[in-house]
């Protein structure tokens, strides 16, 4: 495909104002600070599920890890286009750090939803393993909040496909 095609449009999108990309980049920050502070939190007060603590602290570091990288000027292109060896670098970190958020998302998930619905009660009598209400409502929630979010992702970008093509501004046979 040509430079100019699809893909050079994406790349050469213009950039949103320095205010917006701030407060995004703020937004992006918050979750993951929660993540490490309710982990770190309740770090031992659910024995029914004893990794979920640690899966919210793992996620958040690397979340904010991610959200962080993203302010460096390593990983904006050069003028030229020709990517420098730091730039190289910040790429595959970013891959790196994202294929396994992907699959320690996946980990979480067993972890989370295999104890659906826990003991919340602490106290309790019987020697039944409990689970903080907190911690495990944010981790089921924040967990699904991300199904949420790629299912709308799905929906938007299958429907802007449609358009695209409604409109003829995606005919297979341009080469713009």
């Amino acid at each position: 495909m040509a430079e100019g095609g699809l893909l050079g449009n994406i790349r050469n999108a213009p950039q949103p104002p320095a205010p917006v990309l701030g407060c995004s980049k703020v937004f992006a920050c918050i979750l993951p600070i929660a993540q490490i502070a309710i982990g770190a939190k309740f770090l031992n007060e659910c024995p029914q599920g004893h990794y979920i603590p640690i899966y919210l602290i793992v996620c958040g570091v690397f979340g904010l890890a991610l959200a962080l990288l993203s302010c460096l000027p390593c990983v904006r292109p050069t003028e030229g286009g020709t990517p420098t060896p730091l730039t190289r670098l910040c790429e595959t970190w970013t891959s790196l750090t994202s294929c396994f958020l992907a699959c320690w998302f996946i980990a979480g998930n067993v972890w989370i939803y295999s104890i659906y619905e826990p003991n919340y009660n602490k106290n309790a009598t019987s020697t039944e393993p409990y689970c903080d209400k907190t911690l495990y409502l944010f981790a089921f929630w924040v967990t699904t909040l991300v199904y949420i979010l790629l299912g709308l992702a799905l929906v938007g970008g299958c429907c802007t496909l449609v358009c695209l093509f409604v409109c003829g501004r995606a005919d297979p046979d341009d080469n713009v």
